[in-house]
């Protein structure tokens, strides 16, 4: 016989009978867990329809128990309610271990008083069945499946041997059920469901135990345990998958604000750094250029003092490449700020005029200085009028009308700053704290009113934010704090160290 010949006998024969039966007993078993999923979101669908008809009278009842006002027609809250002393330690109840154990034992003698007056003894097959079907249900928390058998092969056999059909193992034999439902797979209940309904149908043809009791009532109670123990297994399972989602969420959330607090770090640093670049090149540049010149102002220089005035010059010049190559890496694809492009940076000699401006924008300020003034370095004097300019800035943005009044305190050792306003009464204060991770809200109950955080940093202050003004008195090894004012309204207070020159030439002065 040719290749062909066999393919086509193969052909005419068809598949293998024998493999119909397992293909028809797999499908058999999805379709049972799907009919078993199906009763039980049919139940949770017409039991969500009776509570939301009854959700009215539950509030109510609700208010009444636990002693709240739902309504203004409600009876006042009193502390004689009766819900809230007990439903913390329910609660509890129901988590501990014993909880299983008490509940067993009450079934078990619950059936055993309700088949007292049917028999002469307890000692007798159907008090063995009673007590074989609710005892094991002492151990259903931590050997479930065991039990189980236990529980439900007493209470069929009970039923096969006809005996007294009781209220309390028919409870226990559905509580039962309705457990493995909640535990098993899907396919499992199903399986389940179909063996339950296959001994209800044995039962039924077999004895006449369960002739007072509709047969479709059965059934449908069956199914109903079995499904509602895995519709609560679904609503579980989707719990638990959805408070995972939120917590992967939060920790993606939290890593982002992380990267964006040090992305907005390291900006102002840049920018700080360009800043700084401008001084010290300034500085560095007038090192080269009086090196460069001393050999032709003074003739009568060495020919070893002119090398070393030529020497200086060309380590000046290489310095200032030096510092341009460090900003460029720090500046990391940072755009330059127009002011500190175009215009030498400011001191603290430009304070009236950003006074000034302040007051030209409809703001009210007040400047005082204490102490003895004098000229400090070009680092300590720029990042004080930096901060000075910021705290203007969020107050004339977020607290407009605000009266804000700017100290300066030279002290020997340091030079203090404060600015303070008023806040606006009634108005929302944004605090510009130039950090992602800083978004709670603070309540503020003084003139300033509410006051809730934002990250963004002030437009015309050069973007520096409160973690620009801390990176500026950090950078000096000072102190920086701010936030809302005992008295009402927003404080800014920054202590900005001198250098040791700047503080003995201040002791030398006075």
């Amino acid at each position: 016989m040719t290749g062909d010949d066999h393919h086509s006998d193969k052909a005419r024969t068809g598949p293998d009978p024998a493999g119909f039966g397992p293909a028809i007993a797999h499908h058999a078993w999805r379709l049972s867990g799907r009919i078993v999923a199906g009763v039980g979101q049919l139940l949770l669908w017409i039991l969500t329809g009776l509570g939301r008809l009854l959700r009215p009278v539950a509030v109510r009842l609700t208010g009444r128990l636990t002693g709240g006002r739902h309504r203004p027609g409600d009876a006042p809250a009193g502390s004689t309610a009766p819900l809230p002393r007990w439903i913390n330690t329910w609660g509890e109840v129901a988590e501990s271990w014993y909880f299983a154990p008490l509940t067993g034992l009450a079934l078990t003698i619950a059936a055993l008083a309700e088949l007292a007056p049917r028999v002469e003894s307890p000692l007798s097959l159907a008090g063995g069945f009673a007590v074989a079907s609710t005892l094991p249900l002492v151990w259903r928390r931590e050997y479930l499946r065991p039990v189980a058998a236990v529980a439900l092969g007493a209470f069929a056999a009970s039923l096969l041997t006809g005996q007294v059909l009781l209220v309390t193992t028919t409870f226990a034999a559905l509580y039962t059920l309705y457990a493995l439902g909640r535990q098993l797979p899907r396919q499992s209940a199903g399986v389940l469901a179909v063996g339950g309904a296959a001994t209800v149908a044995v039962v039924y043809l077999a004895t006449s135990t369960l002739d007072d009791v509709p047969w479709p009532a059965a059934v449908v109670a069956v199914l109903a345990a079995i499904g509602l123990g895995d519709a609560r297994r679904a609503v579980e399972s989707a719990g638990r998958t959805e408070a995972e989602a939120e917590e992967r969420t939060n920790e993606t959330l939290t890593r982002l604000i992380a990267v964006q607090r040090e992305q907005a770090v390291m900006r102002e640093r840049a920018s700080i750094a360009r800043e700084l670049h401008d001084v010290v090149a300034h500085s560095v540049s007038m090192i080269a250029v009086q090196a460069e010149t001393a050999p032709y102002t003074m003739e009568s220089l060495s020919p070893e003092a002119r090398a070393g005035y030529t020497e200086i010059a060309k380590t000046a010049r290489e310095a200032l490449v030096e510092m341009r190559r460090l900003l460029s890496v720090l500046r990391a694809d940072a755009k330059p700020e127009p002011e500190s492009a175009n215009t030498p940076q400011p001191r603290l000699d430009r304070l009236p005029e950003l006074i000034e401006q302040h007051r030209g924008a409809g703001g009210q300020v007040d400047l005082s200085v204490h102490g003895d003034p004098r000229s400090l370095s070009t680092t300590v004097e720029l990042s004080a009028y930096r901060i000075v300019q910021e705290a203007l800035t969020n107050a004339r943005r977020h607290a407009p009308g605000a009266e804000v009044r700017v100290d300066l305190t030279f002290l020997p050792d340091r030079l203090a700053v404060r600015v303070l306003d008023d806040g606006a009464s009634g108005r929302t204060r944004v605090l510009n704290l130039g950090d992602p991770a800083s978004r709670t809200p603070v309540p503020d109950d003084g003139p300033a009113g509410r006051t809730r955080l934002e990250s963004a940093p002030a437009a015309g202050s050069g973007g520096h934010g409160l973690v620009g003004m801390r990176e500026r008195a950090t950078m000096l090894g000072g102190r920086f704090s701010a936030g809302p004012a005992n008295e009402g309204g927003f404080l800014v207070e920054a202590e900005l160290p001198l250098n040791r020159e700047e503080s003995v030439d201040g002791r030398a002065g006075r």
